[in-house]
């Protein structure tokens, strides 16, 4: 104890030291700040505050800040060195320089603290920046500021800084707000919902002259994850989560598809939460899947599950959705209830969409004759466009529907774009024409088409403007178009073949370039069938095969075109002969019956007149001829009756010249000219 005594006054020591550095320490502190106080002040800028800040370190004093220039900082230095006090000086002077790109981040380090680093505006003092910043932030955050000044800073810097500050208070530790010259950008996790869509909210109107770059905020996460789509006659609501911004545009997307021209709540809150094992994208496109089958109801996921509810579309999508949930539920989702009720339609809606690439329809018909009716309507007068039939067979519909559907068919087929849409008993046609006179004569077609009892609208506006080009070139072009066409109807048929388009479509763009164009269309007759010849002469000249001489027309130039084609057109197609007439065109069965029917007019003595010796008028004898052959003799030849001419070469003019109308060809610039012989139309151009 005696050698090891000395120890027992290290405590005591160690007291007295501790107690002189608490009480001592601050004092040197505030002394050695004090003595360089004066040589601080002395740096004051235009902004009134110093560059020189000065902290003790124990008895060595350490200055920072940035110099404006090596002289200036070299001086300060010197006076620093000369004060009676410091055991050193430690210099981390800096000089102010330009910084470029300007670089300034605010990162959150704790729930109350906030440090600052990069540059910030030298032309700014330090206390007034960090004062503008802390008012932006929550109330007790400090800072720690380690940003030095710089120039190049850009307009509203401050601003800027405190707009970007004031966003962190939504995220948690490790959110950083930054600046690159005019760019402002984000990241990390949002504290919870509300912050995250305040976020959100503040980020869409960034300051004047900033505009916003990379943003990286991750989503909250939320203890139960749901979704749900909630479809009535004023549209859809959908509320819930979904996982991230591109998770909920594509809801949105989907919404907007789901409801064309209907209107989309959006209620929706990213979000996580939702099982990693479930793709999200996926689950969306389910639920509106199951939405497509229901008129009103919800379909809803929560608890890794889905539902639908509500009123079906019809009765067959009951056990369609069903189906869906047992073979197309997406991985990671469980089943759940299916609760339809099937009720009538109301309002009933179908709709026809035309577009460059297709023809869509949509909607609900009453049956298979009213759906081919439609078809039959549309294809004809299709050449390259697809018909897509997504329509659903269902009760309900408004009497006529099939009539009305049939009638604006050729109308919304003839639009560049365009829809027809059904509403009960009412027809909406909207549209694009290529062609400014068949856009403004589409309302007046459209009221005399619908059955009795519908109302019609039609907006259909025109696409391109009129031009007008040299009366010779457009002649010259127009007659190269004409004299390369084949345009040839189908046997006894009066309507437009695929060849028929593109020449009557190259025609119409000139007519409407060329106001002094004009276009008369002769149609052809089927070719006459072959007719038995008259008498023994006929039959030894021509023979039993020889086509009818037909007359040539008379030339189309000299024929005025006829205006008012339109309104002089029959109403109704041609209608095929009866079969009975059609029978008294058909050659004999036997030829040889027919030569000797149809030989010269005789009485009955003539006929049967004998020579002399016992023969006949052609050198035989009467004995020799079969009995059955002898009996027709006898009889009076019977008159071949033709039947009454059916005008179908005016039927397919008239179907031309209905086209080109519909193209945009003025009334005076095409009309019927004379029939065509058997052949192709023919299309002249009128002086």
């Amino acid at each position: 104890m005696r050698r090891a005594g000395w120890l027992a006054g290290l405590p005591a020591l160690a007291l007295i030291w501790a107690g002189a550095t608490l009480f001592a320490t601050p004092q040197i502190a505030d002394a050695l700040e004090a003595a360089g106080a004066q040589v601080a002040s002395g740096t004051a800028t235009a902004t009134g505050e110093p560059w020189l800040r000065l902290e003790a370190r124990g008895r060595d004093l350490a200055a920072e800040g940035e110099a404006p220039d090596v002289g200036e900082r070299e001086t300060v230095l010197a006076r620093l060195a000369a004060l009676d006090g410091p055991r050193r000086i430690v210099s981390e002077v800096g000089l102010v320089e330009t910084a470029a790109p300007f670089l300034w981040a605010a990162i959150r380090t704790g729930s109350a603290r906030v440090a600052l680093e990069g540059s910030r505006p030298a032309e700014i003092g330090r206390r007034a920046l960090e004062a503008r910043i802390t008012g932006a932030l929550a109330p007790g955050t400090y800072l720690d500021d380690t940003a030095r000044a710089a120039r190049g800073a850009p307009p509203d810097f401050a601003g800027a800084a405190a707009f970007l500050a004031a966003r962190l208070s939504g995220l948690a530790k490790g959110g950083r707000a930054a600046l690159s010259d005019t760019v402002l950008s984000l990241s990390g996790e949002a504290l919870d919902v509300p912050a995250y869509e305040a976020l959100r909210t503040a980020l869409a109107n960034p300051p004047a002259g900033f505009s916003v770059g990379r943003i990286e905020i991750v989503p909250p996460a939320v203890a139960q994850f749901r979704f749900s789509v909630a479809k009535s006659a004023r549209g859809i609501v959908l509320d819930g989560f979904a996982p991230s911004a591109a998770d909920r545009a594509a809801a949105l997307r989907a919404a907007a598809e789901a409801v064309p021209g209907g209107s989309v709540q959006d209620r929706l809150l990213t979000a996580r939460g939702l099982d990693p094992a479930i793709d999200p994208k996926t689950l969306i496109g389910f639920a509106f899947r199951l939405a497509e089958l229901i008129q009103s109801g919800t379909v809803a996921f929560a608890e890794d599950s889905i539902s639908v509810t509500g009123d079906a579309i019809d009765a067959q999508a009951i056990p369609d959705a069903a189906a869906l949930m047992r073979e197309a539920r997406p991985a990671g989702v469980k089943p759940g209830p299916v609760t339809l009720a099937a009720r009538p339609l109301s309002p009933y809606r179908v709709a026809i969409r035309r577009t460059p690439e297709a023809v869509t329809l949509t909607g609900h018909l009453p049956d298979d004759a009213t759906r081919e009716r439609v078809l039959a309507a549309l294809r004809p007068r299709l050449f390259r466009e697809p018909v897509i039939d997504r329509t659903r067979l269902a009760d309900g519909a408004p009497p006529d529907l099939g009539a009305a559907l049939a009638a604006a068919a050729p109308l919304v087929a003839n639009l560049a774009a365009g829809e027809v849409a059904v509403s009960d008993r009412a027809l909406t046609l909207t549209g694009e024409s290529l062609y400014r006179e068949a856009a403004s004569r589409t309302p007046e077609r459209l009221a005399e088409a619908l059955p009795p009892g519908w109302t019609g609208q039609a907006a259909v506006t025109a696409r391109q403007p009129a031009e007008t080009r040299d009366p010779a070139a457009c002649r010259a072009e127009a007659g190269a178009t004409i004299a390369g066409a084949s345009l040839r109807f189908p046997a006894g048929g009066a309507t437009l073949g695929p060849t028929f388009y593109p020449v009557l479509d190259a025609l119409a763009v000139l007519a409407k370039a060329c106001p002094a164009l004009r276009i008369a269309v002769s149609a052809p007759a089927d070719p006459a069938k072959a007719k038995p010849a008259q008498g023994a002469g006929a039959g030894e000249g021509a023979g039993e095969g020889a086509a009818p001489t037909e007359t040539p027309p008379t030339p189309m130039a000299a024929q005025p075109a006829a205006t008012g084609a339109v309104k002089d057109a029959p109403k109704e197609p041609a209608k095929p002969a009866p079969k009975a007439q059609a029978e008294t065109h058909a050659a004999p069965k036997n030829p040889e019956a027919a030569k000797k029917t149809d030989g010269k007019k005789t009485d009955a003595k003539s006929s049967d007149a004998k020579s002399s010796d016992g023969k006949t008028s052609d050198g035989k004898s009467a004995a020799s001829k079969p009995a059955s052959s002898q009996k027709t003799a006898k009889q009076p030849p019977k008159e071949a009756t033709d039947d009454p001419p059916l005008d179908l070469p005016r039927l397919r003019a008239q179907a031309v010249i209905e086209y080109l109308l519909q193209a945009g060809v003025r009334p005076d610039q095409v009309g019927a000219g004379p029939d065509a012989p058997a052949g192709p139309v023919i299309l002249a151009l009128l002086p």
